[in-house]
Parts: structure tokens; sequence; C-alpha cells
């Protein structure tokens, strides 16, 4: 079994940015795929980012491309998400996912999720 805990949300005014990190424990998550998502009020949970075991690919939405960098450290056993340029419309909660079918991540059927972590972006 893998526990993932998220953290580094916060409170951020528009155009600031945050680093979310997921550490992982129960064991190593060095050849899984990771990804992040996100859970407006009211809204579904959509893709953030992912990336592939190696670090070498990545994948992020549209959304928040080009604002975001996805980053794993397999010794720490911990995945990152920075986020920059933060607008109100990226308040969530922020969710970390881990699984070895990277496919699994990409669609939202990760075998493990973290708790989540709130982003407030004030305007």
């Amino acid at each position: 079994q893998v526990q993932l805990v998220e953290s580094g949300g916060g409170v951020v005014q528009a155009g600031g940015s945050l680093r979310l990190s997921c550490a992982a424990s129960g064991r190593t998550i060095s050849t899984y795929a990771m990804g992040w998502f996100r859970q407006a009020p009211g809204k579904e949970r959509e893709f953030v980012a992912a990336i592939g075991w190696s670090a070498g690919i990545t994948y992020y939405a549209d959304s928040v491309k080009g604002r975001s960098t996805i980053s794993r450290d397999n010794a720490k056993n911990t995945v990152y998400l920075h986020m920059n340029s933060l607008k109100p419309e990226d308040t969530a909660v922020y969710y970390c996912a881990g699984d070895f079918y990277p496919n699994h991540v990409l669609r939202g059927t990760a075998g493990y999720w973290g708790q989540g972590t709130q982003v407030t972006v004030s305007s």
C-alpha cells in the first residue's frame, strides 16, 4: 500500500507562486506514474499534470501549461507541483495520485490518492 500526503497549499495572491508537495510512504514510488488533480467547489475533479516514473515524460492540462512544472525526487519519494502566475480560477483542492500504470493516472483512475491540500488564489 502507498500513502500519499499533500502539503504546500495555502492562500496566495493572483500572480503568485506555490509549490505543492506529495510525500509517499509505505513503499517506493520510483516505478509509479504520479499526477496532480484538482477539484473546485461545485465542479468535477480535473487533471492538472502527470509525470512518468523516469521523470522524462510529463503531461499538463492546457489550463496550467506554461505556468506549472511537475517534478519528482525518487530519493525522497516525493512529487512536486510548482505553479506560477496563479489565477483565481486555480482555486481548488489539489490531490496527488499515483499508479503503476500511467494511463490510470492520466484517466483519473489511479489506485492511490492523497487527501488533498487547499489552494486559494485571491484576486
